[in-house]
């Protein structure tokens, strides 16, 4: 079935090789607002460039966005990316023709916006939003020349669909450094006096209460008790990816419930500022947030989506058969952090987060080990009820293991230390 899909691909890029032309297609690519998203070309090189010429091999890829570069976080993120494979493919003698569609909404314009993006002549249309694939999905079986990627989901890889799949990467393994990184620098403010040990809380604001939410503060938690035994962590939900107003008004309501430090998994940099603005410190998500509170920020982790970008469009130009739930972490170069804020991160923490990385890209540290956490007091043996896994086990040689059964997190576990301070689901 899906390996059709790699022989339909391999021949809609000879006929595509026959009909591009080598000049530049900037301007608006005429899709127009779609549902509030603005369409346009971007990101590409095409024609010119060292490796192109006439030899250059050529694919227009759409890519479909929850944000806008603006927002310095999430979308921002996935166009680092676009930028920095572009670059690689032309190298390699592949030229991208990058098509746009900003600020699409978790709705029906996301199937618009797909559907416009596969009239255009897309090969590939990557959607980066967690709400887009059941939309995606809706569109993919009228377009079986087109490959419709799903960002951080998980059904496009398990569906009757020849020409879907997933991918994601171990986002866990950088949130688990990061929270290293806050637990040193609450274990320092501890041993200096400013903080008692029962003091030593983190507010950490999460998007939804679903598996990707709760596996990421979840690593992120044991990480800072790995270096700060004593620290506690409250989550509050704000019901979205991406609302800078909420997710500012959450991280102020938790510095104000006595956090001493401000993490998330949401879209924005208002957690950031805010934590800065209560006097609180910081570690980010999707981007380096110390250019935005630098007296507050220490670190972030974030997906390099250079990696699969740059893996996926030379297989489908090359007529390879694309992975169908693709996933890496740290030591493939998919999950990296952002640059240390030297100025205000605790002594030595530069030195440990070294150490500890290594061990995570040799598997020497895992990071669920479940000896690390309890759940009601008790430490878990087996876990069969991982969310959508149907009954596979996840837990087995003293470690509950994240991303290997599929792609897509499904480590849902509410363990002790962490207290939810309400639920939000998608």
């Amino acid at each position: 079935m899906k390996k059709v899909l790699a022989l339909l691909l391999a021949l809609a890029m000879a006929l595509s090789l026959v009909a591009c032309g080598g000049g530049n297609n900037g301007g608006n690519n005429g899709g127009g607002n779609n549902g509030g998203g603005q369409s346009d070309n971007g990101g590409g090189n095409n024609g010119g460039g060292d490796a192109g010429g006439d030899t250059a091999k050529h694919i227009k890829v759409g890519l479909i966005c929850i944000g806008d570069e603006n927002d310095q976080g999430y979308t921002y993120n996935f166009i680092r990316g676009r930028d920095a494979a572009t670059e690689a493919l032309k190298a390699k003698g592949i030229e991208v023709e990058w098509v746009m569609k900003w600020n699409i909404g978790e709705n029906t314009s996301c199937e618009d916006a797909n559907i416009e993006l596969a009239d255009d002549g897309c090969e590939i249309i990557i959607n980066n939003s967690y709400g887009f694939e059941e939309f995606m999905l809706k569109v993919a079986p009228d377009y079986p020349d087109t490959l419709f990627v799903s960002c951080t989901n998980q059904a496009s890889w398990c569906d009757d669909l020849d020409n879907t799949v997933n991918a994601f990467a171990n986002i866990y393994e950088g949130r688990y450094l990061a929270g290293v990184a806050a637990g040193m620098k609450l274990q320092e403010m501890i041993d200096n006096g400013e903080i008692t040990a029962d003091q030593a809380k983190i507010g950490y604001v999460g998007a939804f209460s679903f598996a990707e939410v709760i596996s990421g503060f979840t690593s992120y938690f044991l990480g800072a008790k790995s270096v700060c035994p004593s620290v506690s962590m409250d989550v509050q939900f704000v019901g979205s990816w991406s609302d800078a107003t909420e997710e500012g008004n959450a991280a102020s309501a938790l510095c104000d419930a006595g956090a001493k430090l401000i993490s998330q998994h949401s879209d924005n940099t208002t957690p950031a500022t805010t934590a800065q603005s209560k006097g609180a410190f910081h570690t980010g998500y999707n981007n380096d947030m110390t250019t935005v509170a630098p007296e507050a920020s220490i670190i972030g982790t974030r997906i390099d989506w250079s990696i699969y970008f740059e893996e996926l469009i030379e297989t489908v130009v090359n007529g390879g058969t694309v992975p169908q739930d693709w996933c890496k972490g740290m030591a493939d170069g998919a999950v990296v952090m952002t640059p240390l804020n030297e100025a205000i991160a605790a002594e030595g923490t530069a030195e440990k987060l070294a150490e500890v990385e290594e061990k995570i890209k040799s598997g020497e540290l895992q990071v669920f080990d479940t000896s690390t956490f309890t759940v009601n007091g008790e430490t878990l043996t087996t876990y069969t009820d991982a969310f959508g896994l149907n009954g596979a086990e996840t837990i087995s040689d003293g470690a509950f293991h994240e991303s290997t059964v599929q792609s897509a997190p499904y480590f849902d576990i509410r363990i002790d230390g962490i207290n939810w301070l309400n639920e939000a689901f998608g």
